[in-house]
């Protein structure tokens, strides 16, 4: 594709997306459109700095859109989308109001994630929702002296060692069903950060297969007690956090053929929609690999080259997706932060490398490209 200006529309501005838009602002030829349901940035990242230290976590993982320097020139629609014509190339919104609308496009991303508890909604919110939500969470955590939390994952691991670490004198345990939790990492990984757990005093319970509510996971903090399909007793906790990984895609606006069986997107190497060589898709509800990986592996800067080259018509280049995840899993810790790679091999930055280093240099200028009021 050639021609004089095409206009992009990056369809979900959370982390994947965001990143998109900054890699594609500023170049010649392309106008970037980008639609949220949130008024910011609101990442679903790090679940157990959220939940324990709210502030702290606002800090770094919660900016609104005006203040990224990259996207200066860039035009943000805080609306939920509700449909796609792709025969006419525009999709179907409502804003906050109430009020539907339409936008054009000539290449779509869709960037629209997934649905996973309370911290990764689809729905349309404001400033002051994302607030109210933020506080609640925390409060019912701190009120709490027995909280359980319910999965093996990343999300469910890291919020048990924060909150064990933020309240030591809460009774706190983690409650997975398989042998080891992390089962998607090397078992390095887990070996480290099961001692890091019980260093804290979080009482690991394997082998426990909740009983879901409705047959789905509540997306909400709930009271005990949980029940167990594996035999276990029933556990009574002040505080239940769910995090069984049952994610659902935010894609009920798009139309079937796109889809997989899941429901994801369904993309080929170069994240393109097959059928549709001007439709992309990134992040978690993109089905890239089992991992959907494209979320977590910088393929946001693979994917701005790739739509720059469709328009131009260059060459475009393929995701090649890890066989294993990696990255933080713990969070931010008192001594600083433990990044695992593919191998399970720990590195350590010390916290005051991460707070004078890490974010204000690596993340907020290198990976966004400067948030203004720093």
């Amino acid at each position: 594709m050639t021609g004089s200006s095409a206009r992009v529309l990056v369809a979900g501005l959370g982390d994947s997306g965001l990143l998109t838009a900054t890699h594609l602002a500023g170049h010649r030829g392309v106008e970037v459109v980008g639609i949220s349901t949130k008024p910011g940035l609101v990442s679903g990242q790090e679940l157990g700095m959220r939940l324990a230290r709210p502030d702290d976590w606002s800090r770094d993982y919660r900016v609104g859109f005006d203040r990224f320097r990259r996207l200066t020139g860039i035009r943000t629609v805080h609306a939920e989308l509700t449909g796609l014509d792709l025969e006419d190339r525009r999709v179907t919104l409502r804003d906050v109001d109430g009020r539907v609308g339409q936008e054009p496009y000539d290449l779509l991303v869709i960037s629209t994630g997934v649905t996973n508890g309370f911290w990764r909604r689809a729905e349309l919110q404001t400033d002051a929702d994302v607030e109210t939500e933020l506080a609640a969470a925390h409060r019912r955590l701190a009120e709490a002296s027995n909280v359980v939390i319910v999965g093996g994952g990343a999300a469910a691991v890291s919020s048990a060692l924060q909150i064990a670490l933020r309240w030591p004198a809460t009774r706190v345990a983690l409650c997975f069903p398989g042998e080891r939790a992390l089962p998607a990492h090397h078992r390095r990984t887990w070996a480290h950060v099961r001692r890091r757990l019980t260093d804290a005093g979080v009482d690991l319970r394997p082998g426990h297969r909740a009983l879901l509510p409705d047959g789905r996971p509540p997306e909400q903090l709930t009271g005990g007690p949980v029940s167990w399909s594996t035999g276990q007793p029933d556990t009574e906790a002040d505080a239940v956090l769910w995090a069984v990984g049952r994610v659902r895609p935010n894609t009920a606006w798009l139309p079937p053929e796109l889809l997989d069986a899941d429901g994801f997107v369904r993309v080929d190497a170069t994240l393109q929609v097959p059928g549709h060589p001007d439709v992309f898709a990134v992040g978690d509800v993109a089905a890239t690999d089992p991992l959907r990986s494209s979320a977590r592996n910088r393929a946001d800067k693979l994917l701005a080259a790739n739509i720059l080259a469709r328009l131009g018509g260059g060459q475009l280049r393929e995701f090649r997706a890890p066989r294993r995840r990696w990255g933080s899993v713990l969070g931010v810790e008192p001594d600083g932060l433990r990044v695992f790679g593919p191998s399970g091999r720990v590195f350590r930055f010390p916290r005051r490398t991460v707070d004078t280093v890490l974010q204000p240099w690596i993340v907020r200028r290198g990976i966004y490209g400067g948030i203004r009021g720093e």
